[in-house]
């Protein structure tokens, strides 16, 4: 079944693990938002096949601050929220 798991660690500096699965093979977007809503880092974007995946993601230059992650495959669509500490 389709899942978005809640990021590791939260809070996290400079990076931090997102796990996700996909019931099957589907166009996907994991994308991290900043607090008005805009994009500030597209993780994936294309087709993924069924299964387990995870990505790392790394702050870069990101301030401390909340933010969220939203994927998006197929009608599903899910958005967790976790925190940058520097």
């Amino acid at each position: 079944e389709y899942a978005l798991s809640q990021n590791y660690p939260n809070p996290f500096n400079p990076s931090t693990t997102i796990r996700f699965a996909l019931k099957e093979r589907a166009g996907a977007t994991l994308a991290v938002y900043d607090v008005l809503g805009r994009v500030v880092r597209t993780l994936v974007n294309g087709e993924l096949s069924a299964g387990e995946h995870q990505i790392v993601f790394n702050t870069g230059a990101l301030a401390s601050g909340v933010y969220f992650y939203r994927l998006t495959a197929g009608q599903f669509v899910q958005t967790r929220k976790m925190i940058v500490v520097k």
